[in-house]
């Protein structure tokens, strides 16, 4: 059907003899959306036909500037915390570990640089409970520039020069006395009983313990001298080097997954780049080849998650009979060497049993929903129309994200900052009798000048840990609380600043009637202008809504682990609760704001108004929000999942040296699922930002659509905004949703 300019009571005006061809209202779809409409009347008033209207009003005014004062605010207190805590910090304290004066070992510029490891003088001291209540071992500790490779006890050391020169690198600095008696040195803590064939961990000496025919032994023996006399089992040495391993065998995983990224880096930068490639080409043929990449994309998902299949179970088949591959999974335990679970079928029976299920799911998905997923690829279609005359809507994920990284750097850099701003606190240690003054603190220059070492001769005063007992120290959780909150805030900020772009945008292109002629010469960037001109405050008090609910189930999961080891099953049943609640919330909150965000990027409105009109629109057309989006988003993930499957894949053939072109090429790794997951989640990262702009548009055409049906009816006088394409599609698929609603009615 046509119509020209003079067509009486027409609708937006067009230029002179033009002609514009619309969509006609199919039959029997008014009465089908009366029926619907008459379903959903409880939920506010439907769009009125207004001639005026033409897509993102211009003329509006500031929104929620409360909130926007409020954020400002926040952003200087921000600040302030930030310069305070890189003020009193120092990172060191993460880096390197600390004698008992709180010097750092290894570190260039300190009387230590040249002493990178930290001695025990006694490692059995480490096995008391002390150590798990304070974090520290109550045993003299210094710094040295190796660890002993022998054992030695100082009564035999001091028979002979050349035995004692080696021993007195483990005594405190400056100690040169051989004469002086083991009882005196001890009380004085000049140097250890005896030292014993160490290794370094984590710049630590610990004990060096093997096995041999299950026997454990320290060096090449099963019994030590301890200096005083007496023979000792070397399971004692175990015991305080466990206790005193508590932190450092995760410092060594992070040392060695820190040692995988710096010979991998750039390999991992490849497999991103190659992700992002792939992404690219995968919209760009998205745009004009739609309806094919789309079912081509399904075909291959299905592809790519049967080769799996048939993969875990060659695997499964060839472990078969091999020595420790039938060791189930449970008495394996959790291993840091990921390649260890590799070695066992069961670990390949559990891959094929979930990819199996994924593949039935997706099959059944296809099967059942066959007739939705024409519709939702009209969708897409439109989508790709859109994004083809704002083709600057697929870099502006890129500016998000720098904003988003911005956000955790210095999130991140605050919290290191504020985590190591205590100060060096000392305790009472007393390694052989009872004290009364154990555990209190001291100051060890004039340590030996109160009564406590007249009392207690045994004392030392040693360092126990990083603290403080300003108000600065006291109140360092409540700013440790706030620099979490504040990085939720002004992260779901800038998610909600690229959304109401974005939504500004796609809503220009929708309502121009003559498509591209009256869409504005920069869509994206007139958006930008007016989302942070007018409607800061309304993005601000969105974001705020949702980061109080994350940083709700921040608390939240810092309790549950608090109460792990409580018997309350009450009390944990609660919390389970209060996760599940809160978790639920926060999806609710994230998928009204985005609809939202699109009210405010169209009409101008502030924030609750936005929200109150977005819910009520798609609740009077629910059919519709469950048929059409959600089966596009289903579309969309199978998209980001082909991508991440095929990089993931790629990566763990090159990373696991299973590409014989490549062999010598992949680096040495001491966990290859390191870089590979790094690839793996960054490639999820890049499909993500470049389907969220499908998505968000999708979801704002979607929108626009619904108002269009609510505003007009297609005749001549008040013609739909919609593509004729589009139209043809999603009226007759509303058509047979609100039929199919009638009949279950």
């Amino acid at each position: 059907m046509q119509r020209t300019k003079n067509t009486p009571n027409a609708g937006p005006p067009t230029e002179p003899n033009s002609v514009v061809r619309i969509a006609c209202l199919p039959r029997g779809f008014a009465k089908g959306a009366a029926n619907e409409m008459h379903r959903n009347c409880g939920y506010g008033t439907p769009q009125k036909y207004d001639p005026t209207f033409k897509g993102p009003i211009h003329d509006r005014s500031c929104t929620d500037i409360i909130c926007c004062i409020l954020l400002v605010v926040a952003i200087v207190g921000y600040v302030i915390v930030g310069i305070v805590a890189w003020t009193h910090g120092d990172p060191r304290k993460v880096i390197y570990p600390t004698d008992s004066r709180g010097q750092f070992c290894g570190q260039l510029g300190t009387p230590n640089e040249n002493k990178p490891f930290l001695f025990y003088f006694n490692i059995i001291k480490c096995a008391s409970p002390l150590v798990l209540l304070e974090f520290h071992c109550p045993t003299k500790q210094i710094c040295v520039n190796k660890c002993p490779d022998q054992y030695l006890t100082y009564q035999n050391a001091r028979r002979q020069t050349k035995d004692f020169e080696y021993y007195k690198q483990f005594c405190v600095p400056g100690f040169n006395n051989p004469q002086k008696s083991l009882p005196k040195v001890l009380q004085d803590g000049d140097c250890p009983s005896m030292i014993t064939p160490s290794k370094p961990l984590a710049h630590r000496c610990l004990p060096a313990i093997n096995t041999k025919k299950g026997v454990i032994m320290v060096g090449n023996d099963t019994t030590f001298e301890d200096g005083m006399g007496k023979r000792r089992n070397v399971t004692e040495l175990v015991e305080g080097a466990k206790k005193a391993n508590v932190v450092l065998e995760a410092r060594q995983l992070a040392m060695k997954i820190f040692e995988d990224y710096t010979v991998s880096w750039y390999w991992i930068i490849i497999g991103l780049v190659i992700a992002m490639v792939f992404s690219l080409i995968f919209v760009v043929l998205l745009r004009f080849l739609a309806g094919i990449m789309i079912w081509v994309m399904i075909v291959l998902v299905i592809l790519v998650l049967g080769y799996g299949i048939i993969h875990c179970y060659m695997e499964y088949a060839r472990l078969k009979g091999e020595d420790g591959s039938d060791v189930s999974l449970k008495d394996l335990g959790f291993q840091t060497d990921l390649r260890v679970y590799l070695h066992l079928r069961q670990t390949w029976l559990a891959f094929m049993i979930i990819l199996c299920i994924m593949e039935v799911i997706i099959i059944l998905l296809l099967i059942f929903l066959r007739k939705r997923i024409l519709i939702a690829i009209a969708l897409i279609k439109e989508a790709s129309r859109a994004i083809g005359y704002i083709m600057t809507s697929l870099v502006f994920p890129l500016c998000t994200f720098f904003l988003v990284c911005l956000c955790i750097a210095y999130w991140a850099s605050t919290a290191v900052f504020l985590s190591t701003s205590n100060e060096a606190v000392y305790k009472v240690f007393n390694e052989t009798s009872e004290c009364d003054y154990a555990g209190q603190t001291c100051i060890p220059e004039t340590f030996n000048m109160t009564n406590i070492t007249k009392e207690c001769p045994d004392a030392r005063c040693l360092f126990a840990f990083y603290g403080g007992v300003t108000a600065y120290h006291k109140y360092l959780i409540v700013f440790q609380i706030y620099n979490a909150f504040m990085f939720f805030w002004l992260a779901n900020f800038v998610i909600a600043l690229g959304q109401v772009t974005l939504a500004g945008a796609f809503a220009s292109y929708y309502w121009a009637f003559k498509k591209p002629d009256d869409m504005p010469a920069f869509p994206l960037f007139s958006s930008f202008g007016r989302a942070l001109r007018y409607h800061t405050g309304s993005m601000a008090f969105g974001s705020l809504i949702l980061a109080i609910v994350q940083i709700i189930r921040v608390l939240l999961e810092y309790l549950d682990h608090r109460l792990k080891a409580a018997e309350n099953k009450f009390a944990k049943f609660l919390l389970t609760c209060l996760k599940c609640c809160f978790w639920c919330l926060e999806k609710f909150i994230k998928f009204l704001n985005r609809n939202a965000y699109i009210m405010i990027a169209i009409y101008g409105t502030n924030f609750c108004t936005s929200a109150k009109n977005a819910f009520f629109l798609l609740m009077r057309n629910i059919i519709r929000v469950t048929v059409l989006d959600k089966v596009t988003d289903f579309l969309l993930f199978l998209g980001k999942l082909l991508i991440v499957g095929s990089v993931g894949i790629l990566a763990f053939f090159f990373f696991t040296q299973r590409i014989d072109v490549v062999r010598d090429t992949a680096p040495p790794l001491n966990y290859y699922w390191v870089p590979i997951l790094t690839v793996i989640m960054g490639s999820y990262l890049i499909a993500h930002g470049f389907f969220s702009v499908y998505a968000m548009c999708v979801d704002t055409l979607f929108l626009c659509f619904c108002e269009d049906l609510e505003r007009n009816d297609g005749s001549p006088e008040r013609p739909y905004y919609m593509s004729p394409e589009l139209s043809e599609i999603l009226l007759k698929g509303s058509l047979e949703s609100s039929k199919s609603a009638d009949s279950q009615g």
